[in-house]
């Protein structure tokens, strides 16, 4: 493909010699990583072979290098291998990330916005950029949903593991008898769309809806009618934007996700296995969780699909969730699932 580059023609066509190159780069991501850690490894070898040849009162102190060494391998090693994890169409896209408070009102509202703040710091630990896209504040506390845009490499790939409904309990800061409460929200994640699918959608089918902007702004914000709401009259789903101060631009960012949710919806339907989706949350309730939250009695966040389990609820309310993200792509790779296959049989 370098080579393809060097030809006198490659800038005939700049559309075509771009993806070109952004494909050529992204096989760059996955390869050059490959052949450094090779490379470290091939040192790590020879070190082992001078620990073998040094003086016996040096070979100690080479040795807890070489320890050292292979740690940081390992590390290396377990990056590469959920990398690996992240071969679907879309994964290297950007997320379309939605919070929606479900059973427990006006609990279930700060629960949103405990999750809601959990994503963000979540993003910022990885190094993604988030936009917030909407946020309808609760009547009491909280937010009844919420729709962020997470921005970076492998976004989808791996907000994509948290799609479904995450269960909080905790002894509630609203009740003045100190009861425990359950509470629930649903959280969906779908690719952002680019300019590789193609979504036609007639005007006739979409309804636009523009008002004032609600919740924080500032000058220009919560003055126009620049919020925007489309509802896609076929299916009923409704999409809202009021991040920007123009119309055009909360317009242009609603289409964009109404495109890519229609674009999931086919795909489940052509896979005819919808629960795969939308139907694996279910009821925003009981029964259909894929998380739990326990506060109180004790200190547990335990993902109900692959059994990972943390007593440091702080640090996964604080963003700390890569855990049961890796988990939950090393639960549905190939080679897990051809591990079970083996230890069935």
């Amino acid at each position: 493909m370098e080579a393809q580059m060097g030809a006198s023609n490659f800038w005939d066509n700049p559309e075509r010699a771009q993806k070109h190159i952004g494909k050529l780069n992204g096989l760059k991501r996955i390869v050059l990583p490959v052949v450094a850690l090779q490379r470290k490894v091939d040192d790590a070898s020879v070190m082992v072979e001078l620990v073998d040849a040094a003086p016996a009162d040096q070979q100690e102190a080479h040795a807890r290098e070489v320890d050292a060494t292979v740690d940081v391998l390992g590390a290396e090693l377990d990056r590469l291998e959920i990398a690996s994890f992240l071969a679907g169409q879309f994964d290297h896209n950007n997320a379309i990330l939605s919070i929606q408070a479900g059973a427990g009102g006006t609990e279930s509202c700060d629960w949103a916005d405990m999750l809601f703040r959990m994503y963000n710091r979540w993003a910022e630990r990885r190094g993604f950029v988030v936009e917030v896209q909407d946020v309808q504040v609760g009547d009491q506390a909280g937010i009844t949903k919420a729709t962020l845009l997470v921005k970076g490499e492998n976004a989808y790939g791996y907000v994509k593991a948290e799609r479904g409904v995450h269960r909080l309990v905790r002894i509630s800061p609203f009740d003045a008898n100190k009861r425990r409460h359950t509470s629930f929200c649903a959280v969906d994640v779908i690719a952002e769309i680019t300019e590789e699918i193609d979504i036609q959608i007639p005007e006739i089918d979409i309804r636009v809806d523009v008002y004032r902007s609600s919740g924080k702004g500032g000058q220009g914000v919560n003055t126009t009618d620049s919020a925007v709401r489309l509802t896609h009259i076929p299916t009923g789903m409704v999409v809202v934007c009021q991040n920007e101060r123009s119309q055009i631009k909360n317009r242009a960012s609603a289409m964009n996700v109404l495109k890519a949710r229609l674009y999931e919806k086919r795909l489940d339907e052509q896979r005819s296995e919808m629960e795969r989706f939308y139907g694996e949350k279910g009821e925003i309730g009981w029964g259909s969780q894929i998380r739990s939250y326990v506060l109180q009695p004790y200190q547990m966040v335990k993902d109900l699909r692959t059994g990972v389990s943390t007593s440091d609820t702080q640090g996964v309310l604080d963003g700390d969730i890569d855990r049961f993200i890796y988990a939950w792509l090393r639960a549905g790779s190939p080679r897990h699932r051809n591990k079970d296959i083996q230890m069935e049989e």
